[in-house]
Parts: C-alpha cells; structure tokens; sequence
C-alpha cells in the first residue's frame, strides 16, 4: 500500500529481543511471588500486593492472578494516554503474560509448598521480583500495576524507579496487618520492598547516572531532531575539523540519563550506522532534566 513503511528486519529483531526480555522478566517474578512470597504470607506491594491481600483474606478462595488482572485493565487506560502506544502495547503484553504465568506456576507446583525461613523467602522472594520488574522496563516494558504510574512520574521528575515504586506500596505492605493482625507479616513485607526497589535500581543502572554523548555525522539533523522528539534531551551542534581530512564536521554533544543509552545507540544505528560515537559516564549532571544545583 502507498504510504506504507514495513519494519526492517534490524528492527523486528530488536522488538523480538525486548519481548523475549520482558517474558525472562516475568518469570522471575512470578517465580519469585508464586513459590516464595505467597507460601510464607508474605505481601508484595503494588497491585501484586493487593491481589495477594484480597488472596489471603478469602482463604485462598480468589485466585491473585484474577485481581491482578482487573486492576491493570484500568491502569492501561492512563498509559495509553501518558506514555503513548509502545510502552503501553508491551505492557498490555506483561500484564496477560504474567497473569499466564501466574496461573501456569500455581498449577504445576500444586502440592510443592515453599515454606521456608519468612526472612529468606523475603530476600529470595524480593531479589526475583526485582530483578523481573527491571528487565521489564529495560525492555521498554512493565509488569504493570504501581510501575506504571512509577514510569509516568519517572518521565517527568528525576526520582529512580524503585524509589517511586516503594513510596506508592508501603501502603499495601501496612495494611497487611488488617488481613494477618501480626507486625512480623509487615516487617516481612518491608523488608521485600525494600530490597526489590534496590535490585530494581540496580538492574536499570539507577535514573541519576548520566553518560554524555559526541556524535560525528551527516545524518547530524535527523538525528539531533529524533532525539528532541524521542527523548526530549536537548542536542548541540558543534562545528569542528577533521585534522587528517582537513574537511569540516558537524559534532552532536548530548547528555542523557544512562538508562536512555540504549535508545541513542539504536536511533543512531537506524539512522546513519557509520556514524561515530563516543560516550562516557559523567559524575553530575545539574539543569533542567537532571538534578538541581545544590550549594548550601
């Protein structure tokens, strides 16, 4: 059809490469739910949390798997709207896939009960969970539920992930004690917060790294125009000189949060793959965008 323009292969590839990244991720943290936390009574935050709650207080009647999923389809509806289609149509994808896994696990481990030490199955239960959630949005992606709203406020403000993540939830961590009525559910639950929004920091190297970018190349404009429209990162041109060549080039500086590397380095490639790229890690990086100078 006229006007139609198909995916390249490269491209195919790559969204191929983020779903099969994002499934990974769902199955640590389904592994990490399923056969850790809800074993040991132990409550997750977000929307995994409140669907373990609603779990724990029927007597296992309502399966997570349920809740999880109907909270979701109302939270998709604001990032459609806020984050736009590509966040939201592999998010659309975590969320059936991990509502699959769910019921997937529960099935084959019927009769398997994980019951271990309630502190361990916090520490392995939150390093599976963490681990799961950051390959999801490293993807581009999102096991849903809190995250979502996580990524929206992480477009907008410069507070990492897990921070953002572990404010909304400590609401459903306390609020266990309604269900449980014993302190010792709760500090399980904080625990698991706490060290999933660590691990979760660590897996998408942390919102405040900033790496700066020089880019030598024709294709100077579309690209210094695609990451204005892309990241919303400001570019400058700079005019330089080949010494061996003698001929003049065009110099792109960009400074990016290091999660957005991955982006440059793909829009780049798209674009002009004989470009040349360097780029370097900086220890600050203070504007607008960034952080905020602080002189006492």
């Amino acid at each position: 059809m006229k006007g139609l323009t198909l995916p390249t292969w490269q491209v195919v590839m790559r969204e191929a490469h983020d779903y099969f990244m994002i499934t990974i991720g769902l199955l640590c943290y389904a592994i990490g739910w399923i056969l850790f936390l809800l074993p040991n009574d132990i409550t997750t935050g977000g929307v995994a949390g409140v669907a373990s709650l609603v779990y724990f207080a029927s007597s296992h009647a309502i399966p997570v798997q349920y809740v999880y999923f109907g909270i979701n389809a109302f939270l998709l509806m604001l990032a459609l709207k806020i984050m736009g289609f590509r966040f939201s149509i592999k998010t659309i994808f975590a969320v059936f896939m991990l509502t699959f896994l769910t019921s997937l696990l529960q099935k084959l481990t019927v009769g398997v009960v994980m019951q271990i030490d309630p502190f361990m199955a916090s520490v392995i239960g939150a390093f599976f969970c963490g681990t799961g959630i950051g390959l999801a949005f490293i993807s581009n992606g999102s096991t849903g539920g809190t995250d979502i709203i996580a990524a929206i406020i992480n477009k907008y403000r410069d507070i990492t992930l897990g921070r953002v993540i572990l404010f909304f939830d400590i609401f459903v961590i306390s609020s266990s004690f309604f269900v449980f009525h014993r302190w010792e559910n709760v500090l399980y639950g904080v625990v698991t917060l706490a060290i999933s929004s660590f691990v979760l920091d660590l897996v998408v190297n942390s919102a405040r790294q900033s790496v700066q970018f020089f880019i030598v190349s024709k294709e100077y404009e579309r690209i210094g125009r695609r990451i204005n429209k892309d990241l919303h990162r400001g570019v400058t041109v700079l005019d330089g000189t080949g010494l061996y060549t003698g001929q003049g080039v065009k110099v792109m500086f960009v400074l990016a949060k290091k999660r957005e590397s991955t982006t440059i380095f793909r829009l780049v490639k798209d674009l002009d793959p004989n470009a040349f790229i360097s780029q370097s890690a900086v220890i600050g990086v203070y504007g607008e965008g960034f952080d905020h100078i602080k002189v006492k």
